[in-house]
């Protein structure tokens, strides 16, 4: 493993167990089980260091979801699957999870860091516009950032909420009732279900 990724790694974990302000250069050193001084040759400022945290955050989290998104574009019928199958990934990994909340967390006030944050959080929308438009949604962009919110919520109730952990049938059946309210609707009725004759 590079350095960068060994001093990234050390700092997703002091996010995840200690919060932002256990995450100092001396920490991260000590942590990585690098000499003093190795972190602040790599990133000599606090808003470097999170860019290169952020960075391997979302390196870590596609490749944790590759294999979620393999095979090209799903059916309609794939997709809950699919997306059920993307937020179990994210849960499963409570680590990761809960140092990306934190860095959420401080984009909110870095804005510099908000726009880097943006820009990885694109990685991941983008290609949910790509799966809502195939599988038939009038409006795919509207309908991904829906079911991604729907995922970040299930994933923050499960990770740093007061909900329990969700099982895959549970996400496939949230995600089957999400997709279906989107998707079967009729846009002459009114927005409600067509009735069948």
């Amino acid at each position: 493993m590079k350095r960068s990724d060994t001093v990234a790694e050390a700092a997703i974990t002091l996010l995840a167990e200690r919060g932002m302000r256990g995450l100092t250069h001396r920490a991260v050193d000590e942590a990585a089980g690098l000499p003093p001084g190795s972190t602040s040759n790599l990133a000599r400022t606090r808003a470097a260091l999170l860019e290169l945290t952020l960075a391997r955050l979302t390196s870590l989290e596609e490749r944790a979801l590759a294999p979620a998104m393999t095979g090209g574009l799903p059916s309609r019928e794939e997709l809950p699957d699919v997306l059920a199958e993307a937020v179990r990934v994210q849960i499963a990994d409570r680590r990761r999870t809960l140092a990306r909340y934190e860095l959420a967390l401080e984009a909110t006030r870095r804005p510099e860091l908000r726009a880097i944050y943006d820009r990885a959080g694109r990685r991941f929308r983008d290609p949910a516009v790509a799966l809502l438009a195939a599988a038939g949604s009038r409006d795919p962009a509207r309908h991904a950032r829906q079911v991604v919110a729907f995922g970040e919520g299930m994933m923050f109730d499960a990770v740093a909420g007061a909900g329990t952990t969700p099982s895959r049938a549970d996400l496939r059946e949230a995600m089957r009732e999400l997709l279906s309210g989107m998707l079967d609707r009729d846009p002459d009725t009114g927005g409600r279900r067509a009735t069948r004759p």
